[in-house]
């Protein structure tokens, strides 16, 4: 195996100066840097992690906890493009990346703490989970530093999507295009749910418009079929809605099967709103009216303030971060002339 040894004495330097070199150290020259890193790369030399750990105390190993309630897995385009962007920024800091989910089924199970201990982990982002769970609970009380999406925690940093304005830049544009029948079709208890929630009861009441029970009926996030059998009450309805939102667009697209399967047309008939802005809103027709969270940024925020954490912890201040995304305007919701002349 080659060592900083070896390409010193190719270079002609010491083995501080190919240290420098090799960590892209500001205080040699530009040409010798150049050189060392080049003859790095030729004598194909790869650092020594367990030696980097040793002299650091740090592992370069962050956690990541996803357990997906409906169990789709990556195929959720939402969590999927966050732990992309998540892994991408971890990368460019030098971080590996390793996920944290022991089967509970094992007789021989560690704790998720426990979990990370063994690993040696740097840092856990806690994507998708049930807080609920001691388990869950006993980490983020812990030492490790621990970064949450979607969720607050005392004494932790969270980044969040804004849900609170996504909802109302939903709820807004649907009402200027003249609908004041709106149903909402919302996702299982979080508080995720619990704000869109709240602020679908506020629009109604700062607009003065009648909350009706039967228009707002629990589903499930990410279920086409609950989404599909909801919508079909919806529609029998003696006063059924002019719009139906939906927890998510991948729901939204089990509504629109089902729409279509009475023969009625989107949005002639009945107007539609989706959740999240994944790529297939943007395929189907007519495209689907949604609000696109920032994935990206949610991302790559949760990788930077996990590595502070861990880098840099005395500098870095515990709070909760707000990210906006922005509203996606499709065909899917119709306008005041189609409602008017429908009513």
């Amino acid at each position: 195996m080659v060592s900083m040894k070896d390409i010193a004495a190719v270079c002609g330097v010491s083995v501080a100066t190919v240290s420098k070199a090799l960590n892209n150290l500001s205080d040699i020259g530009e040409e010798t840097r150049i050189r060392v890193q080049n003859t790095a790369k030729e004598l194909g030399y790869h650092p020594n992690f367990s030696a980097r750990a040793l002299k650091t105390n740090k592992n370069y190993n962050l956690g990541v906890f996803y357990k997906e309630e409906s169990r789709s897995g990556f195929t959720h385009d939402y969590f999927a493009q966050i732990l992309e962007s998540f892994r991408n920024e971890a990368e460019r800091s030098g971080y590996d990346i390793m996920f944290l989910n022991n089967s509970k089924q094992r007789k021989d199970r560690m704790s998720y703490l426990q979990h990370a201990v063994y690993r040696g982990l740097d840092g856990v982002v806690i994507v998708v989970a049930n807080f609920k769970d001691p388990e869950v609970v006993e980490l983020l009380e812990s030492d490790i530093p621990v970064v949450t999406v979607d969720y607050v925690f005392n004494g932790r940093i969270s980044i969040v999507s804004d849900n609170i304005q996504g909802m109302d830049a939903l709820l807004t544009y649907i009402y200027n295009q003249g609908h004041r029948k709106i149903a909402y079709i919302y996702g299982e208890d979080s508080m995720v749910t619990t704000n869109r929630v709240s602020t679908y009861y506020q629009f109604m009441e700062r607009h003065e418009l009648e909350v009706r029970e039967e228009y707002l009926q629990k589903g499930r996030y990410r279920d086409s079929y609950t989404a599909g059998v909801i919508t079909n009450m919806l529609l029998d309805l003696e006063e059924r809605p002019t719009c139906i939102l939906y927890p998510d667009d991948f729901s939204a697209i089990g509504g629109i099967n089902a729409i279509k399967d009475r023969g009625l047309k989107i949005p002639q008939d009945i107007s539609v709103a989706g959740y999240d802005g994944i790529m297939m809103a943007s395929q189907i027709e007519p495209k689907l009216t949604t609000y696109r969270q920032n994935t990206k940024q949610i991302g790559e925020l949760a990788a930077k303030k996990l590595i502070s954490l861990r880098e840099n912890q005395k500098a870095t201040p515990i709070k909760q971060y707000m990210i906006n995304g922005k509203l996606q305007e499709g065909g899917s919701v119709a306008g005041k002339n189609f409602i008017w002349c429908r009513y």
